[in-house]
């Protein structure tokens, strides 16, 4: 589909002139984030400000629970009973146990793990797992990165005589009498004095963690030890969950890589290894974490069950390790072929025309794909995913939904244009139960009528919120350059952005009326092609253009055509040379 190619204008001289030991690029992408101040500008590359020893921004004694919450695990661990660290199944919820469980053992804490089944229990505490807590003896139960929308459960555990600590990051419900009555620890909690809001749950587990390191006897040293090792899997967690990567998510980032690409868990490395991670030599970044770890990660739960990912994190046996890491990189195979195969089925059943003048695609305002009744039930885990590709193809809110034991389950994904949560909201009269947020949400109806209603109700309230608007994706560009302003050193100054990610993405940019001087086709299949651009003006400027997957897409360009072109901009280091590249996002002619 094409895109509208928006961008972004000049950033005002004036503020040029404030940072002249800036480069203007860089600056024009840092206004245009709203970082307009020295302080801001500072605060948002952390290490000016923080020093190289310093793991973490904000005490996590600002948490108004933290000290009551840590003396309680201190308490039960001086008495020796069973403490139970309940996470969720995604790679936030995943990396989120694993950091918290494994830094309990270390202080001698008994210590257990429960991740619930995504289909059979789903999101949050259940009441089969409160059962198996209770016949089991646990003392304490920690949450991470749930709890927050559970207070009948923690009620129910409390009246068992089991203490619960939740952490979570997500959003508290209104009605203070639906907030669990127990210590919470929740960078969303309005009533909470913490500086920063928009941890993940691994970043809470983190804080938790160096709250209770800190009250221990050990030396600095060993506790900077005992906290950083953990960092790798809360950059993992971090950028997995798609949370604002500013502020201090940034700098657990920043330096949960450096971490990462050392790790010495056993289970990262032969993934690594099978997956090939990282096989050409250059250090991971936060593309390799969102694009290769996570869903490999995330597999485990969509496929089987997410305590395949929590093992794979934790285990000390490299056999072990090597198979965890080949079964997960072989789920997540079969992962991309479940939603492929469930996507070619969705389309197949979506009304969508072609004009048979212009030859452009005619798509209703909003795309509804169900499980027939004469076919088997599709994988609820991955029909969040289906949703997710059909909305970026058609540039359409999209919804799938598949038939289970008790009636249907239902994943959505949306365009900006378009609340999904509000929208899901205003027809809940049809569900019995739903949550998200303005982009994505998910939903559950016992009820086929329930169910057709809901649709018919969706379909109008998409048809009548995007009437009249021209409905193409968005390509928003940061800056226009000229080939004379590309060199190492612009390079180097982007550089400084990452690690990228949601609010703050990779640099994008443009360049005009450039011209084609050389096409390689590259790969296994030549499934990649490489442009060489140059300044039609000045010959000498010319730069590697680089579109992976796009052979097919771009191979009827030629030599000498003159193309517009958005891209990101980077160094490539190939055999130890080091020369700026452009990594192509999109062409025209």
């Amino acid at each position: 589909m094409p895109k509208n190619w928006q961008v972004n204008p000049p950033v005002p001289a004036e503020f040029i002139k404030k940072h002249p030991n800036l480069h203007p690029v860089l600056l024009q992408i840092l206004f245009d984030r709203g970082l307009t101040t020295a302080e801001e500008i500072a605060d948002f590359f952390n290490d000016e400000i923080f020093p190289e020893d310093y793991t973490a921004k904000y005490d996590p004694f600002l948490f108004k629970d933290m000290a009551a919450a840590v003396d309680l695990v201190i308490k039960h661990i001086k008495a020796g009973d069973k403490i139970m660290v309940y996470g969720d199944y995604d790679a936030d919820g995943v990396t989120a146990t694993v950091i918290l469980y494994e830094t309990l053992q270390i202080l001698k804490a008994n210590v257990g793990f429960y991740l619930p089944d995504r289909v059979s229990e789903g999101y949050g505490l259940s009441a089969k797992a409160l059962e198996e807590i209770v016949r089991d003896n646990f003392k304490l139960i920690i949450t991470v990165d749930c709890g927050t929308r559970n207070p009948e459960e923690v009620a129910a555990a409390r009246a068992k005589g089991i203490d619960v600590i939740v952490t979570d990051h997500h959003v508290l419900a209104e009605d203070p009498k639906d907030v669990p009555d127990c210590l919470l620890i929740n960078g969303a909690n309005p009533a909470d004095k913490y500086p920063f809001k928009f941890l993940a749950g691994v970043g809470i587990s983190f804080k938790l963690i160096e709250a209770l390191i800190s009250k221990t006897k050990l030396a600095e040293d060993q506790k900077k030890f005992l906290l950083d090792r953990n960092l790798d899997l809360v950059a993992i967690g971090t950028v997995a969950d798609l949370v604002k990567l500013l502020g201090e998510n940034r700098l657990l980032v920043k330096r949960g890589l450096a971490v990462l690409n050392n790790t010495k868990r056993l289970g990262l490395q032969e993934l690594f290894r099978v997956a090939k991670i990282g096989a050409n030599g250059q250090d991971l970044d936060s593309w390799n974490i969102a694009f290769q770890l996570s869903p490999r990660l995330n597999a485990a739960s969509r496929i089987d069950h997410a305590n395949t990912a929590l093992e794979l994190l934790i285990t000390k046996d490299r056999t072990e390790a090597a198979k965890i890491a080949a079964d997960l990189n072989q789920k997540n195979i079969e992962r991309q072929k479940i939603t492929e195969e469930i996507l070619a089925k969705v389309e197949a059943k979506l009304d969508i025309k072609t004009d048979l003048q212009s030859g452009l695609r005619i798509v209703p305002e909003i795309l509804i794909g169900l499980c027939d009744f004469d076919e088997s039930s599709w994988n609820e885990g991955v029909i969040g995913l289906v949703a997710g590709k059909l909305a970026e193809k058609y540039y359409r809110p999209a919804l799938v939904i598949t038939r289970t034991s008790d009636g249907f389950k239902g994943s959505g994904r949306s365009i900006e244009e378009f609340n999904l949560i509000a929208a899901i909201e205003n027809g809940n009269e049809f569900l019995d139960k739903y949550g998200g947020h303005p982009m994505a949400c998910g939903f559950s109806v016992y009820s086929e009528e329930k169910l057709n209603k809901f649709i018919d109700y969706l379909k109008k309230n998409a048809a009548a919120k995007l009437a009249g608007l021209e409905l193409m994706p968005k390509l928003k560009i940061d800056a226009e350059l000229k080939f004379g302003e590309i060199d190492l050193a612009l390079c180097g100054q982007i550089e400084k952005l990452a690690p990228y990610g949601q609010n703050n993405p990779q640099p994008r940019f443009v360049s005009y009326q450039v011209m084609v001087g050389e096409i390689v086709n590259m790969g296994s299949d030549n499934q990649h092609i490489k442009l060489r651009l140059t300044d039609p003006n000045d010959k000498a400027k010319n730069f590697w253009a680089v579109a992976f997957g796009k052979s097919e897409e771009y191979g009827h360009f030629q030599v000498g055509d003159m193309i517009d072109a958005v891209y990101y901009l980077e160094i490539n280091k190939f055999n130890g040379r080091r020369e700026a590249q452009m990594k192509i996002i999109d062409i025209r002619k």
